[in-house]
């Protein structure tokens, strides 16, 4: 398609007007970014975590503290985008996310909202901004090969040192467990092979948004190894959340007629053993943004041939009529 082809070349735009709508392009990436955070807090149920219906296992937050957090968060997104199209090194973003975390704090009174969050969607939208720099259009092998050309080396340093304390780095510590670090350095493995297929396998198949998300999370807690977990449960926790999971994946997910009762019953089950698979919510997350850039770059590519076709079409209108 000649049309396709001419949509996807890089315009040549007055610097003013390029600037400009660069900027406008990583505020939507910033929009989506939080949107999908909030798709992730609005979803349930959702085993253990923190939702609009309860607190799941946790009771030093509720979903105003997430709302709080998100709201905290916003302009760090457009910021990283910026970056990330700018190809600004690692520290950069790295400092970014540590400013973004400050404030995530100070929103929260002190809770850990977001913090796995701010590292896999900001890293995710300096990846995306990156495409936009490079005129590559949006999809996710384009976005997981920029993220990995560009600060894959220094991810893969970042993986490595456990000297910042946290759960996660305790976790690595004491159990082994990988973690968002290690997720990263790798180029996000469970969100491009694991959470995406298994949502857009739900949609092709004709269920609705909340049934693939619920399915992309029951998938991703089946196959992650959730630091999250294994600081409230232990090796004992993160296997019931393993095997509860993959029961549930194994069963057909939200295919089976009664998915919504099985996924109550693991929710209420996690929530009597205080599990919170808070890793894999993060990765939710990172699901929704990613295929929400998608759709958003694919709209905007029919916009633009459409566009094409109706200039084209315009000008044999006047041609005929000279």
């Amino acid at each position: 398609m000649p049309e396709l082809n001419a949509a996807l070349l890089p315009v040549q735009r007055p610097p003013a007007l390029r600037l400009a709508a660069d900027r406008a392009f990583c505020q939507r990436v910033a929009r989506l970014a939080v949107r999908s955070l909030y798709a992730e807090l609005a979803l349930y149920p959702k085993p253990g975590l923190v939702s609009l219906v309860d607190n799941g296992s946790h009771e030093d937050m509720t979903a105003a503290t997430f709302v709080r957090s998100l709201f905290a968060l916003r302009r760090y997104f457009l910021r990283i985008a910026e970056a990330g199209m700018a190809d600004a090194p690692f520290h950069d973003l790295k400092r970014l996310g540590i400013e973004a975390e400050a404030r995530m704090l100070r929103a929260t009174g002190g809770i850990n909202t977001h913090r796995g969050a701010i590292f896999c969607l900001g890293l995710l939208c300096a990846a995306i901004g990156r495409c936009r720099a490079s005129g590559i259009a949006l999809a996710p092998a384009a976005i997981q090969s920029a993220l990995l050309r560009h600060w894959g080396a220094a991810l893969g340093a970042h993986s490595a040192d456990l000297a910042t304390p946290s759960h996660g780095t305790a976790a690595l510590l004491r159990y082994a467990a990988s973690g968002a670090r290690e997720e990263g350095a790798r180029g996000f493995p469970s969100v491009f092979a694991v959470g995406l297929p298994a949502l857009r396998h739900a949609l092709a198949a004709g269920r609705d948004t909340r049934c693939a998300r619920i399915d992309a999370l029951f998938a991703l807690m089946a196959h992650v190894s959730d630091t999250n977990v294994y600081h409230r449960g232990g090796p004992g926790g993160a296997l019931a959340v393993r095997r509860q999971a993959r029961a549930f994946v194994a069963r057909g997910g939200t295919a089976a007629p009664d998915w919504e009762a099985r996924a109550l019953a693991c929710h209420r089950s996690f929530v009597a053993a205080r599990l919170s698979p808070g890793g894999a919510a993060d990765l939710l997350g990172a699901v929704c943004l990613v295929q929400a850039a998608c759709l958003t770059e694919a709209a905007c590519l029919t916009e633009a041939v459409c566009s094409t076709q109706a200039e084209s079409g315009g000008q044999a209108i006047r041609g005929g009529h000279a």
